[in-house]
């Protein structure tokens, strides 16, 4: 493992607990909106949005969900975000797709440039959201998506908005024996990404192991969070979790055949609650640090790995 220099750490940390925010979720689909009814301005995609019910003004975090899943897998895991005073919004980018990413890329730029003029409006009474404290996250394909958004990687699909943070959560950019799909992120060129924001990086211990013979690893060598990270430049933070699988940040109860899906195709490790406690926490420090000036939890995490509830395989910081 290696981290930057010592910074004293306070002598705890909450992120990985259930925050002082009471978390509500709403979905908006595309015709009718089921909690919004009379909106005059639809999204562009479905989205599960997820927000404190306190008034207040809150920064923002758009999250994009992995291959084939849907953002209602992840409820749990955004709450959690949610309720230490950050509004998600999780789009639903496509319900089938084949190997190529453009149009999901395409679609998060539609739904980031969508913001300013509708998102107010969706949410709570006297909930607000800080546009001007915008970050982007995306879980393994999703997460490449998410790099090739803020990388230009694709047409049509720049945003009206800046994004201040960049968090990819298992980044995967392909699964055919450890190829990348259209369109490539991966340059293979350390410190390569220009992406002039902050990065975190987090990753699977488990990821690259094949459930069984017949199925790729779902997060494949050469594809998967260690390459995203090699190309990051500083400020950037990479943390693994030793004995997790690429899945055990959803819900425990994902229904539907891709819900039974996600047990069966990758490895797992014995339970997803310490996962999504870890993702959900390492997230919210992240974005304290960089979206409001507050790193004490993010520097205590990194010099006292045993805050973490599971045990970490790397922490790295570029700083």
């Amino acid at each position: 493992m290696s981290t930057s220099s010592s910074v004293a750490a306070p002598a705890d940390t909450k992120v990985f607990s259930t925050g002082k925010y009471t978390a509500v979720t709403a979905k908006i689909e595309l015709e009718r909106c089921t909690t919004k009814p009379s909106l005059s301005n639809p999204p562009p995609k479905p989205l599960l949005l997820v927000s404190p019910s306190e008034a207040g003004e809150y920064p923002v975090l758009v999250f994009l969900h992995g291959y084939l899943f849907y953002n209602t897998f992840y409820s749990q895991l955004l709450k959690h975000v949610a309720s230490h005073g950050f509004i998600v919004v999780a789009p639903q980018l496509y319900s089938v797709a084949g190997p190529d990413a453009t149009a999901e890329i395409q679609s998060t730029a539609a739904v980031t440039n969508w913001l300013p003029d509708g998102l107010d409006d969706s949410l709570p009474p006297d909930v607000h959201p800080n546009l001007s404290r915008l970050a982007l996250s995306g879980h393994s394909r999703g997460g490449k998506a998410a790099f090739a958004l803020v990388l230009n990687k694709v047409p049509k699909s720049a945003t009206s908005l800046k994004f201040s943070a960049l968090i990819g959560v298992d980044p995967v950019d392909g699964m055919d024996k450890g190829k990348q799909t259209p369109p490539p992120v991966l340059s293979y060129i350390p410190r390569s990404f220009d992406l002039h924001m902050p990065v975190l990086v987090i990753g699977s211990g488990l990821g690259d192991v094949k459930k069984n013979p017949l199925f790729p690893a779902c997060a494949p060598k050469g594809v998967n969070h260690k390459e995203f990270f090699s190309e990051c430049r500083e400020p950037a933070c990479h943390l693994v979790a030793r004995d997790f699988g690429h899945v055990d940040m959803l819900d425990d109860d994902t229904k539907g055949i891709r819900g039974k899906a996600s047990y069966c195709l990758c490895k797992n490790g014995k339970s997803r609650e310490p996962m999504r406690r870890f993702v959900g926490g390492i997230t919210v420090a992240f974005l304290r640090a960089y979206l409001e000036g507050n790193s004490s939890d993010l520097m205590a995490i990194r010099d006292r790995h045993e805050l973490a509830p599971l045990e970490l395989q790397e922490v790295e910081f570029l700083l």
